[in-house]
C-alpha cells in the first residue's frame, strides 16, 4: 500500500505534467496532445505493441498543429513520439541538473524508434521555464548517473 508521501509526490507529479503539457501547447502549437483513440491509431500504424500505451505524451508531426482538429497521417515516418520530464526546480541550463524516472519501457521503446521518440524535458521554475527535446543517443551522451529500482506488484 503506498503510503500517504508517496501518495502526495505522485498527485504533484500529476498534476506538474499537466502544467508542463499545457506549457509546451501554448508555447509551441507544433505540440500536438493526442486523446487515447489517436494515440491508439498511432501505435497501431507504427506497429508498437499496447505494453507502450503509456511511453509518449505528445506528437510532433511536421506540416501540422494542435490547432488542427483532424490530421490525416500520409507518412506515418514523420510522427516523432514525445515522452515528458517535468521539474519546477530552477535550472540555469535546461536540462543539465534535471533528476528524473524513466521506465525501461520507454528507453526499450526510444532505442527501437530512434529519431522518432524523444525526451522533452521541461522545467516549470518561474526563473527557468523552458524545455529541451533529447533523442535517446543524446540523452545517453549527459547522463551522469542511472541506477535501477524495482517497482513490485504482489
Amino acid at each position: 500500500m503506498a503510503s500517504n508521501k508517496s501518495y502526495t509526490i505522485t498527485l504533484n507529479n500529476n498534476v506538474s505534467e499537466k502544467e508542463a503539457l499545457q506549457f509546451l501547447i501554448d508555447s509551441d502549437k507544433n505540440f500536438i496532445h493526442p486523446d487515447k483513440e489517436s494515440r491508439k491509431i498511432i501505435m497501431e500504424m507504427m506497429g508498437i505493441d499496447r505494453r507502450y500505451a503509456r511511453g509518449f505524451d505528445l506528437v510532433l508531426i511536421p506540416g501540422h498543429t494542435n490547432l488542427e482538429e483532424v490530421i490525416r497521417l500520409v507518412d506515418i515516418k514523420q510522427i516523432t513520439l514525445i515522452e515528458l520530464k517535468t521539474t519546477k526546480k530552477k535550472l540555469e541550463n535546461n536540462p543539465s541538473g534535471f533528476f528524473f524516472g524513466a521506465t525501461q519501457n520507454e528507453f526499450d521503446l526510444a532505442e527501437s524508434l530512434g529519431d522518432q521518440y524523444k525526451f522533452c524535458f521541461v522545467s516549470l521554475h518561474p526563473e527557468s521555464l523552458s524545455y529541451k527535446i533529447l533523442s535517446v543517443s543524446d540523452l545517453e551522451k549527459i547522463i551522469k548517473t542511472k541506477r535501477i529500482q524495482y517497482q513490485i506488484n504482489l
